[in-house]
């Protein structure tokens, strides 16, 4: 692909200071005796990083690492940098992380600024060393890949890849270049995720064989017909550079800068915009891998964008002593029947979603990011003797990574853990292809490879747009 002037060169600090750049101090590497105080990590001490995509998610991200040295950041929008960099606070209080993020976005005016996450790797491969990737799902297996092969640590947002091809290539390019990653599904570093895989590992549920698992997304639109009008694309945005290796198409604010999750080629759905945070907490508990068979039903939909709603149907054989389980994914406002061990008038799970683990003793149940995990009903809970802690705890997605980075030992949620389980959630999506054919899905996990539907292979490993790969 041959870059335009605009998406090859850095971007002017101008067109995003403004009139405030006065009054911004410029960020200066100083002795730790001059920034003073017991506790202070000195400037040597911490990461050089570069963040690709910083508007929407990516700010969260960039915000969540501000502990280390932010030197280059890379947004394909004018706009969506110039909102980052420019960001202003509440005024509900000062805390402790607003005045970081204020220090921060000081820091922040003097970094690199470019379109071209390309140009960026390039120019300063020397000084970075490590990059967050925060952008849209198709876009996440290039970008990650190429500062892979630098050697540079990778921390990319969930979920991992957009296709299942992807997320092995990933993974087997961070192993061998030996760099830390981590993906960014929170709850996998949450106190919570811990406290269920020890539970059911201490039989407090007796034996699992069936779960649950929900989301209300999706929250953008889907089901929905490829727009037909072609507007003029903003002047703040590289289109192509947007579309990346995904097949060509006008540009349409239907798609960008937020609804590309429900657009096939763009995003991965409900269940890949939430299947990291949600299907992580069986997919972990239960020491679960590669199913055995999928199916799914679903709401009418077309080859633009994924259906309204869906309920998915996985099979996993048993696993040493564990048996065999079936979960099933609910999203589009679809849930599974309530247990009757619930308490009249609770909720199930909260408002964003949750899991059920069904075992023979009884039931574990908790919402979104593994959050408030209980077991039900709460007078079980109360009455069960809790076991020791054996998990190792983290601080957080980013400070476990961030940590790790440092140490150069493995991340709670890095690749080797982050690649099967978002190759489970995407075989959501080819059976959701299939589902006029009412049959299971039959995977071959050692191979990727559907057995009874070879059709769908090109969807494993689907096809980049010319001048773009791996």
């Amino acid at each position: 692909m041959n870059d335009s002037k605009a998406s090859t060169g850095v971007i002017s600090r101008r067109q995003f200071l403004g009139s405030t750049a006065t009054a911004v101090a410029a960020f200066t590497i100083v002795p730790r005796h001059v920034l003073g105080g017991p506790g202070h990590v000195p400037p040597s001490d911490k990461l050089n990083l570069a963040c690709v995509g910083i508007g929407g998610r990516g700010r969260a991200d960039l915000f969540s690492v501000r502990s280390e040295n932010i030197v280059a950041v890379c947004d394909v929008d004018d706009e969506q940098m110039a909102n980052t960099l420019n960001y202003k606070l509440s005024n509900e209080g000062q805390t402790q992380e607003s005045a970081e993020i204020t220090e921060l976005l000081g820091r922040l005016q003097n970094a690199k600024k470019y379109r071209d996450y390309r140009k960026m790797l390039d120019e300063n491969h020397k000084s970075i060393d490590a990059v967050v990737v925060a952008t849209p799902d198709h876009t996440h297996a290039v970008i990650a890949m190429a500062a892979i092969k630098m050697g540079k640590h990778v921390y990319c947002e969930k979920p991992l890849t957009h296709s299942i091809g992807e997320a092995r290539a990933l993974a087997e390019a961070a192993r061998k270049a030996k760099v830390v990653t981590q993906m960014g599904n929170q709850g996998h570093a949450s106190e919570e995720i811990r406290l269920i895989k020890e539970w059911i590992a201490d039989g407090a549920i007796g034996e699992v064989r069936e779960a649950h698992c929900w989301t209300n997304r999706p929250i953008w639109p889907q089901g929905i017909d490829r727009p037909e009008a072609i507007p003029s694309v903003p002047s703040t945005l590289d289109w192509d550079l947007w579309i990346g290796p995904a097949k060509f198409r006008p540009y349409h604010p239907a798609y960008a800068p937020f609804a590309w999750r429900g657009w096939w080629d763009f995003g991965t759905g409900a269940l890949g915009d939430m299947g990291a945070h949600i299907f992580d907490v069986p997919f972990w508990a239960l020491d679960l891998n590669a199913p055995t068979s999928v199916m799914a039903s679903c709401t009418r939909f077309n080859e633009q964008t994924y259906p309204i709603a869906e309920v998915v149907h996985y099979e996993f054989a048993s696993r040493g002593k564990m048996p065999a389980v079936k979960l099933t994914w609910w999203d589009g406002g679809l849930m599974p029947s309530r247990p009757p061990e619930l308490e009249e008038g609770r909720r199930m799970g909260d408002v964003d979603g949750g899991v059920l683990l069904i075992g023979d003793k009884g039931t574990i149940m908790c919402g979104t990011y593994a959050k408030n995990a209980r077991i039900i009903p709460e007078t079980k809970m109360q009455a069960y003797k809790r076991p020791a802690k054996t998990i190792p705890r983290t601080a957080g997605i980013h400070e476990d990574w961030i940590a790790c980075c440092k140490s150069n030992k493995p991340a709670c949620s890095n690749f080797d853990v982050a690649a099967p389980l978002t190759e489970t959630m995407l075989l959501a999506n080819l059976a959701v292809r299939a589902s006029d054919k009412q049959t299971p899905l039959m995977w071959d996990g050692a191979n990727a490879k559907v057995t009874n539907m070879p059709e769908l292979d090109e969807f494993v490993n689907p096809a980049y747009r010319t001048g773009w790969s791996l």
